[in-house]
């Protein structure tokens, strides 16, 4: 569980920045992420509520760190 939760504290933010600077576009990387979040939920790779809530957590502030990120390079 502590793998997870490391895990799931770091990589949906990191995903979205490298999504967000890939695509330059926010909404496809936020899109993307969620998917991706998704898909481990559903795979059960995510199976504790609280993984799954530091997952989005992580996301919202990949979101507001990439928005920054966009809006600078603008």
């Amino acid at each position: 569980m502590e793998v997870k939760t490391i895990a799931a504290v770091f990589l949906p933010a990191i995903l979205l920045v490298l999504f967000a600077r890939v695509t330059y576009n926010l909404y496809v990387a936020t899109g993307l992420t969620l998917l991706l979040i998704a898909v481990s939920v559903y795979k059960g790779y995510a199976d504790y509520p609280l993984i799954i809530l530091i997952d989005l957590l992580s996301a919202a502030i990949g979101f507001i760190y990439a928005k920054s990120m966009l809006a600078a390079g603008k």
